[in-house]
């Protein structure tokens, strides 16, 4: 069984100094049980939602994860960053328990731990620039038999202009870049908010293929 589907609110990964991490710790232990409580009572189970006090006393690199079609929300910390011989910089992010995912310039290529995982993904994108290009893109998504099964996707993008968003208590001004594919299969839709400034995706949503379904990203520090 996928892990998070018992702990909805993660463990953070990673380690701070003084006596900081502790109670952050406890406050989403907490959240994790009460949400375990709620979906035995058959309620509708919401994580203790964390302020942004709690989230920037740990001094590290965290993104919110949702995973709409399970309602469950976890949290992430940037595990590594590294520049290979395709476009753009890969960011994998990574939780205490080695659920993880990989970004290429914010654009999703790979989950691992969810299951019915996208294995990889051949995206389009641009070195000095973050967010998707146009052009083709190819999911390979884990079936229930291991084997790799291709999605094939042909990707417009539209500039949908600014919007300002609000991340736990802080407003950006981002510009909202959605990403329109056609599939045989039918359409998905990516969509991100991209800081005006450039330099930092705050948001997106993006399809991790027919069994995760659409991820919910939201960046929470630099």
């Amino acid at each position: 069984m996928w892990k998070w589907a018992l702990v909805p609110v993660l463990m953070l990964m990673g380690c701070a100094g003084g006596n900081e991490v502790a109670p952050l710790q406890v406050e989403i232990f907490r959240a994790g049980q009460e949400t375990i409580a709620a979906k035995r009572a058959g309620k509708a189970a919401k994580p203790k939602p964390l302020s942004r006090a709690q989230i920037e006393a740990l001094d590290l690199t965290i993104m919110e994860v949702t995973i709409e079609n399970r309602d469950v929300v976890g949290y992430v910390t940037l595990n590594t960053e590294v520049d290979d011989t395709l476009p753009g910089r890969v960011q994998v992010w990574r939780t205490t328990d080695n659920i993880s995912l990989a970004m290429r310039n914010g654009v999703l290529i790979f989950t691992r731990g969810f299951g019915g995982d996208l294995q990889s993904s051949k995206v389009e994108v641009a070195n000095a620039r973050l967010g998707p290009s146009q052009g083709a893109m190819v999911h390979m998504i884990r079936a229930s038999d291991d084997r790799e099964v291709p999605f094939s996707l042909e990707c417009d993008v539209v500039d949908l202009g600014v919007e300002t968003i609000e991340v736990l208590e802080y407003k950006y001004s981002t510009r909202h870049v959605q990403q329109q594919c056609a599939a045989s299969s039918g359409q998905v839709i990516n969509d991100y908010w991209i800081d005006v400034n450039g330099g930092m995706i705050w948001q997106s949503r993006q399809w991790a293929g027919p069994f995760i379904g659409y991820l919910r990203f939201r960046r929470l520090t630099k």
